[in-house]
């Protein structure tokens, strides 16, 4: 067994040869040393794939998997977005037309007016500007005003750059019969206030100059009280933190904007605009229920019916002739105006069934059943239509079994449903003896009490203020507050794509959203250098182009789909993949280094 043994351990085949020494013991064979030519081959092998991994694949991986990052002016961008970069200021053009007063007396009154109107008004960042023209200067555009250079009142206190539809208010001066004291008059469908005086009390003195200016500088501040108002409550909500102060008590706070800015007369750093708090929270619930601005609105005008009648309805004349004024008068926005009818439109289920209420004599919806009046499950109600906003208007026909009906609580026949539409109940007309008859058709007439309820939610809807009493005036107002919300929306934009670009180092910025955020920040300087002119159409024109150019930068798909890929995911990606290729690599570079000292300190 022995010699087999040793057979075994000598056979050829084995990895190390043993031989037995002359003492009986074993001893092993070490392998002959290896050439220098193969350990220089092998250095060689290593330093080739070392060589391809550093100067090839590093560089391909790095090209290929590099994040560009446009460069972004996050300075301004955040200046903007705290306030810094500019500081709205609304100068509204008033002029003066006295005809029948000499050039001194007017100019007299006109300072007179905007004294007073200066020690009225506590909000610096709102002003009025009284200018003293007459409808000669106003006429004449900007190409023509040095032809009429004699013009000495025009000239002197008439700015030259003032236009036309850049006059918010025309007052007319003009002498009355039979009054005893000066009386102002606002046009109901026009930007003119008449104002009478006496026409046996001249203006020229002082006492009746006096009056006179209280009597306008008051009207005037009346008139625009509820415009500085809300422009006053989104330049608070819009504030950094610290520049703003709230103090709250139950639903109910006082808010306080101190916001500086040059006013006709003085700088007023100290005078400071006080909302009462029923006044913020009616602004508040204003600013809830109305949409957000936009160049395009669809509106959608639904009749729903729960029988088969009526089927029929004069709605095209209809809007024609009691809607289409309002929409073609309301020049900031653009509407596009849709019908439709749904028969057997039946309740939603969550709303409890109308009940008969004996004193009344009607059928009564409770109050808290009108949020789920509409069925959204069956009534072909569309969300959205193109790329405005859709406004839903809904005239609701019941069944003559079921009329009249109308809401319990209100006795109501007509709601407002927040950013979203209006519903309007329009019961069958009863008969002198027996019950409501069904409708078949809706005539023109019929229609008519639907249409300008519908117009009012409509008003209601786009944010319009409640005074003046002047559809243009108000229309002025809700260009300039619309002007005011989207610079501020627009500049908040830009800090949270800042903040968000600071914060996430390794999230894409592409060359498009650079582009969007420069086309930005440019139209925001336009905007702002609008509003100081006092070119307020022009300002709601770059305002616009701001914000839709902020959204499309922020949201831009390429960057969203950084957000949700963080370096964690990166690592279980590589680590599978490199770490086979890069532990051999490794482990003979460091037996070669290895090697390399022992031969160098052989020598």
């Amino acid at each position: 067994m022995k010699g087999a043994s040793n057979e075994a351990l000598e056979s050829p085949g084995s990895t190390g040869a043993k031989a037995q020494t002359s003492d009986g013991f074993l001893a092993v064979k070490t392998p002959p040393p290896e050439p220098a030519k193969d350990i220089h081959v092998r250095s060689l092998v290593i330093f080739a794939f070392w060589a391809i991994v550093i100067f090839l694949g590093l560089p391909v991986w790095w090209w290929t998997t590099s994040i560009h990052r446009s460069r972004l002016p996050l300075q301004e961008m955040l200046e903007w977005a705290d306030g810094k970069a500019c500081r709205p200021t609304f100068p509204l053009q008033i002029v003066v037309d006295a005809p029948a007063l000499p050039e001194s007396d007017a100019q007299n009154l006109v300072r007179t007016i905007q004294h007073a109107l200066d020690d009225l008004n506590e909000f610096s960042a709102h002003h009025l500007r009284l200018n003293l023209g007459d409808s000669m200067a106003l006429a004449k555009p900007t190409a023509d005003k040095n032809k009429n250079s004699n013009n000495t009142r025009g000239e002197s206190l008439f700015a030259p750059h003032i236009r036309r539809d850049e006059v918010a208010l025309t007052i007319k001066l003009s002498p009355a019969e039979g009054i005893q004291s000066p009386a102002a008059e606002l046009r109901p469908h026009s930007t003119v206030l008449d104002v009478s005086y006496p026409s046996n009390q001249s203006p020229s003195t002082l006492s009746t100059s006096s009056i006179l200016a209280n009597v306008v500088a008051s009207r005037l501040q009346g008139l625009f009280a509820e415009e500085q108002a809300s422009i006053a409550y989104i330049l608070m909500t819009n504030q950094p933190s610290g520049h703003s102060q709230h103090s709250s008590n139950g639903n109910s706070h006082a808010t306080q904007a101190s916001l500086s800015a040059s006013s006709p007369r003085e700088q007023r750093p100290g005078r400071s605009r006080t909302l009462s708090p029923e006044l913020a929270d009616k602004l508040a619930r204003r600013t809830t229920r109305s949409l957000k601005y936009a160049p395009t609105y669809h509106i959608t005008i639904s009749l729903f019916t729960p029988t088969s009648v009526p089927s029929l309805w004069d709605i095209e004349s209809a809007v024609e002739e009691y809607l289409a004024p309002l929409l073609n008068s309301f020049t900031i926005s653009n509407f596009t105006v849709d019908t439709q009818v749904q028969l057997y439109a039946t309740f939603s289920p969550s709303v409890q069934h109308p009940e008969f209420d004996e004193n009344l004599r009607a059928w009564t919806l409770r109050t808290e059943d009108l949020s789920g009046f509409i069925n959204a499950a069956e009534w072909p109600l569309s969300p959205s239509i193109g790329a405005g906003p859709t406004l839903n208007f809904v005239l609701y026909v019941p069944d003559a079994k079921m009329a009249p009906l109308m809401v319990k609580e209100s006795h109501a026949t007509s709601w407002l449903i927040p950013q979203w539409g209006g519903v309007t109940i329009l019961n069958p007309q009863k008969p002198e003896l027996g019950t409501p008859q069904p409708v078949q058709s809706l005539t023109k007439d019929a229609i008519r009490p639907a249409l300008l309820t519908f117009s009012h939610q409509l008003l209601l809807l786009l944010g319009a203020p409640d005074t003046p009493p002047s559809f243009p005036l108000q229309l002025q107002t809700l260009t300039r507050v619309r002007a005011a919300s989207l610079l501020f929306s627009a500049s908040s934009t830009m800090g949270s794509l800042a903040r968000l670009t600071v914060a996430l180092p390794s999230i894409a910025i592409p060359e498009n959203v650079a582009v969007a955020v420069d086309r930005t920040l440019s139209h925001l300087r336009e905007t702002c250098s609008s509003l100081r002119d006092g070119k307020f159409n022009e300002a709601l024109k770059h305002a616009r182009v701001a914000e839709a150019e902020a959204e499309r930068g922020f949201f831009d798909k390429s960057m969203v789909g950084q957000v949700y890929f963080p370096d964690e995911h990166k690592v279980a990606v590589y680590l599978p993949l490199l770490g086979p290729i890069g532990v051999p690599l490794v482990m003979s570079a460091l037996k070669d280094i290895r090697r390399l000292r022992t031969v160098y300190r052989l020598r």
